[in-house]
């Protein structure tokens, strides 16, 4: 019964706006994606930058307190 009501729905937004809005849409849709999966990336690689400093910085403390 969803799967119907989003079919009709759907239906009636492709001929009330047309299918190339609908193309547009989901263009930039993808785009979208992308963009928030590459933000996803640059934040993962950030906190392995940052994780990578602290194990530096207790690396060199412990190092420092054993001489």
């Amino acid at each position: 019964m969803i799967r119907t009501s989003i079919a009709v729905a759907l239906a009636l937004i492709l001929a009330g706006c047309g299918v190339e809005t609908a193309s547009t849409a989901a263009t930039a849709a993808v785009a979208k994606k992308k963009e928030v999966e590459a933000g996803r990336n640059t934040v993962q690689k950030a906190q392995e930058q940052v994780g990578q400093a602290v194990e530096q910085m207790q690396q060199r403390t412990q190092q420092a307190e054993e001489k």
